[in-house]
């Protein structure tokens, strides 16, 4: 009920650590935490899974405190994703969104929420350009365009 009283979100949600070195009670070191990195990534699963095992399962608060490095950073080469993961869940949001107007051409409400989530594709894209992490030709086709 954050929001009855208050334009705002509410307060709850997770800190990051303020310290850039790992805890006192943490006990791996940084190239077993390399080593779990590439076997969870060999095993299929995307970036923020690996993070999300290596939290829960190994107790590892953050992998750029005990490494060094960010997680992507540690991936083998043919183990990273060539487009960033947020990027392409906007897309798969997008494409779903999609499919659902070519059923469903009144829904005035999906129209809307597919052209916010194609902005945020735009915008993130540019930024991920811009950063280098896509490549300069890497352009998304717009799909609410053709459904208008």
């Amino acid at each position: 009920m954050a929001r009855l009283y208050s334009g705002k979100r509410g307060s709850s949600g997770s800190t990051r650590p303020v310290s850039r070195r790992p805890p006192s009670w943490f006990k791996y070191e940084p190239e077993e935490i390399e080593a779990l990195v590439v076997k969870l990534s060999k095993e299929g699963n995307p970036p923020s899974i690996v993070g999300q095992i290596l939290r829960d399962r190994y107790g590892v608060p953050l992998v750029s405190q005990v490494a060094g490095k960010r997680l992507v950073s540690l991936l083998p080469q043919d183990a990273r994703p060539r487009v960033p993961e947020d990027l392409e869940n906007l897309v798969k949001r997008a494409t779903g969104a999609a499919r659902h107007l070519e059923k469903n051409r009144e829904d005035s409400l999906n129209k809307r929420d597919l052209a916010l989530i194609e902005s945020k594709i735009h915008r993130l894209a540019s930024y991920y350009r811009s950063m280098g992490r896509l490549p300069k030709e890497w352009q998304y086709k717009p799909v609410a365009a053709s459904l208008r």
